[in-house]
């Protein structure tokens, strides 16, 4: 029995939104007609009205941590997807430095395993750069991506050895898979947990200069020019970067970006006090790096936007900024955040929006999602744009309850999503 879902609004262009029918089949989209040519027949079909609600293909996120195995106390697979099911996302990839790290065939195949009996969305490990991410030895390349990761990445530290980066790169660039990397110099960074800025100096704290980020961008984008392989650098944060990344796509060098939504909707300089919900790694940056990581996304500099969701437990986070660990969730918040700020208030088409989390990301990892399109899988999400409600981390599907946003009032938050022609999730 198929799914009708009924008097959707989807993006035209730009923020023009027109009304669409979508029949699926199965795990298909197998039709999608103009709602003026009147209604279609629905005997026999699931129906369900979305009310003029905003019908996106499914959102993408290619930059998560699901804590599972070894530090399930902060996120299981099962609870971790579940939360990127409200927040509307319908595909995933998970981050490798869990424990054990995600380095052997086995662990990919635990985490593959675990996803489908347990998981809602679609779950894409990547696999460490270096065995237990130490930075001395290459993993096994070829038998992880046979196991089923879809990139490298030591993502939680930076790969410190020039010569082991370029090692992964060519080799990496030589089966086909990109190199996913966390940038990040050890030794500017020891000792700090938020940026060198206007909050460090107002407290008399180390701060962790833009450098510590930015000469690793440098670095990288010189080894990947040299290697040829696929380049994606995470969670780009300052303007140093940015641009770095801007000069190498106008020589051509194969290097994408993300950036998450905290980097551009916060700066130091909102941070209130010692609250470790506001420590993250990259730390929150200064107004200018906010704004060069804006235009950097505008320009296309930046390719998508991730979450980077980063859950621990309230225990953890309540041991004071020096101890806590870094990192914020991410997944219910991303798009009402996003949409807020920057479609709601005319900044931002709409069409730009949805297509830096759905469109983008697969056409940068090379994904079959992504698309609202006949013959395409049916991964879905309705979103309320005219909802408005407060950020409430009572609420949250994830165990992590670690944001910063807290009692933000927000417009366009997901009520429905359906991955795979299933519906995993609905707000009613």
């Amino acid at each position: 029995m198929g799914i009708w879902i009924l008097n959707a609004q989807v993006v035209a262009s730009g923020n023009e939104l027109e009304t669409r029918h979508i029949l699926v089949e199965g795990n298909t989209i197998e039709s999608i007609i103009d709602a003026a040519s009147g209604q279609p027949d629905t005997a026999g079909h699931t129906v369900v009205d979305a009310a003029g609600k905003l019908l996106a293909p499914g959102l993408i996120d290619m930059h998560v941590h699901l804590r599972d195995p070894g530090f399930e106390h902060k996120e299981t697979i099962a609870t971790g997807t579940r939360s990127a099911a409200r927040g509307g996302f319908t595909t995933i990839a998970c981050m490798p430095n869990t424990r054990p790290v995600i380095d052997t065939v086995e662990t990919v195949q635990y985490v593959l395993d675990k996803a489908k009996t347990e998981g809602v969305v679609r779950v894409l490990p990547y696999g460490c750069i270096t065995k237990n991410e130490l930075g001395r030895e290459l993993t096994d390349f070829d038998a992880l991506k046979a196991a089923g990761v879809i990139g490298y990445t030591d993502d939680g530290v930076g790969v410190q050895s020039a010569q082991m980066m370029k090692d992964a790169m060519a080799k990496a660039a030589s089966i086909g898979l990109p190199v996913i990397a966390h940038c990040e110099d050890n030794t500017l960074v020891e000792g700090a947990w938020v940026s060198e800025g206007a909050f460090s100096k107002k407290h008399g704290l180390k701060g962790i200069p833009n450098e510590s980020e930015a000469i690793h961008v440098g670095r990288d984008i010189l080894l990947a020019e040299a290697t040829g392989v696929h380049y994606h650098v995470c969670h780009v944060s300052t303007e140093q970067s940015v641009r770095l990344i801007r000069h190498a796509k106008q020589f051509g060098i194969k290097v994408t970006a993300e950036v998450c939504p905290h980097h551009l909707l916060l700066s130091d300089e909102d941070i209130p006090g010692m609250d470790a919900n506001w420590k993250m790694n990259p730390p929150l940056r200064t107004p200018r790096d906010v704004q060069a990581c804006i235009e950097g996304l505008l320009d296309g500099t930046i390719d998508i936007v991730v979450t980077d969701h980063a859950p621990h437990s309230e225990e953890e986070k309540a041991r004071g900024v020096d101890l806590a660990p870094f990192g914020i969730v991410g997944f219910e918040t991303a798009f009402p955040l996003l949409y807020t700020k920057f479609v709601a208030t005319g900044q931002w088409t709409l069409q730009f929006l949805v297509d830096k989390m759905t469109k983008l990301p697969a056409q940068v990892f090379g994904l079959k999602q992504g698309t609202l399109e006949v013959g395409k899988t049916a991964d879905l999400t309705i979103i309320d744009l005219e909802q408005e409600k407060e950020v409430n981390p009572a609420e949250f599907a994830s165990k992590g309850r670690n944001t910063p946003f807290t009692g933000w009032k927000l417009k366009g938050w997901p009520a429905w999503t359906m991955v795979d022609g299933k519906v995993v999730w609905s707000e009613q």
